[in-house]
């Protein structure tokens, strides 16, 4: 027998071959046994991973919930329209109280209690006694309604003994009246129209204040002031029975009214 060993050609005997192949095949068998051994022992060190180790997939299926509890700190829920807004959008007045609303509707609160001319506005809480300002609303409300805010609170702050109004419906301007002294005639600074400070009316020029108020409710009206003004300066009289003016330009003092009774016209 001729056995190749790295490429050197070596003639062996019969008996020396048969002693080789004997041992090649006890070898073999051992090796396939250590190739087992082996690969048990991987398995059971992979089986060793205790089963409460979190698998990859759950892992995953955590994350969205993760993004949901962040996204929670970065919103509110109004209290009056029950949304959620995010924080951009939610009012604060932490320096009176911590109840929490949208500025929609805080803007909305605020509008409608100025129009019911309330100018001490209060937390839209029906439990909390804190009130809101227009320093922290000023981004929020509207230009109109903030002025005519800070204006009623202007005016609350003024005792109601020092305030009046100017009487002529078009203007009916607020004026302050800090001078100590009784003030009867009196100029609107704003429409620059006369009017009686005591009385609070249009200046009732021809009599005193007085004469005024000893006047009927219905004759206290300007024009009724102008034609009692007129009706002095050109003498004329009243009938005691149905206060019509009447003018004398001749004949006896006795007069004869449309209603049907006699009066003196000098009386």
């Amino acid at each position: 027998m001729i056995v190749d060993l790295d490429d050197e050609i070596f003639p062996i005997s019969d008996e020396k071959y048969a002693q080789e192949l004997q041992l090649q095949e006890a070898l073999t068998p051992s090796a396939s046994k250590r190739n087992a051994s082996s690969s048990s022992q991987k398995v059971a060190s992979s089986s060793s991973i205790p089963a409460t180790s979190t698998p990859p997939n759950k892992l995953k299926r955590k994350q969205p919930m993760v993004k949901a509890e962040e996204a929670t700190l970065h919103e509110r829920i109004c209290g009056i329209c029950m949304d959620t807004k995010a924080l951009p959008e939610i009012f604060s007045n932490a320096k009176v109280c911590g109840h929490l609303f949208c500025s929609d509707c805080i803007s909305q609160h605020v509008s409608v209690k100025i129009k019911e001319n309330i100018a001490k506005v209060k937390c839209p809480d029906p439990t909390c006694k804190g009130l809101i300002g227009p320093e922290v609303c000023r981004d929020i409300v509207p230009k109109e309604v903030l002025e005519r805010w800070e204006d009623a609170l202007c005016e609350s702050m003024i005792m109601a003994t020092q305030k009046l109004y100017c009487p002529f419906k078009d203007c009916s301007a607020m004026l302050v009246d800090d001078s100590g002294e009784a003030v009867t005639s009196a100029e609107c600074p704003n429409c620059h129209r006369l009017f009686c400070a005591q009385c609070k009316v249009v200046w009732h020029s021809g009599m005193d204040c007085r004469e005024y108020k000893s006047l009927k409710e219905y004759e206290r009206n300007p024009e009724d002031l102008m034609l009692m003004e007129l009706a002095k300066n050109k003498k004329w009289k009243r009938c005691p029975n149905c206060n019509f003016y009447v003018e004398k330009r001749s004949g006896c003092d006795s007069i004869y009214c449309r209603c049907g009774i006699f009066f003196n016209y000098g009386s």
